[in-house]
């Protein structure tokens, strides 16, 4: 039997009013999503935190790592909200 533990993320919520109940960092209207873009074209937590300042280095790690833990998912958000952006664009 496989056990599959649920890793808690203390500085990640989603709730229904804030960003269509995506995920955000705690208390501010900063998504993962827009974090992770960040992530994913090369800049370190530290060069993040920077760009972020009203962030702190535990938020930011903590929304990497949620990232990993949902992947699939927060891909999904990053290509969806890439295509509307592309053919907003083309009108």
């Amino acid at each position: 039997m496989k056990l599959i533990a649920k890793i808690k993320h203390p500085h990640i919520e989603t709730k229904k009013g804030i960003l269509g109940g995506r995920p955000v960092i705690k208390n501010t209207r900063t998504s993962v999503k827009n974090l992770v873009i960040y992530y994913k074209v090369g800049y370190t937590p530290e060069e993040i935190l920077r760009e972020l300042p009203h962030l702190t280095l535990a938020q930011i790690y903590d929304a990497i790592s949620f990232y990993f833990d949902n992947q699939e998912e927060i891909d999904k958000e990053i290509e969806n909200d890439t295509e509307k952006k592309v053919k907003a664009g083309l009108k």
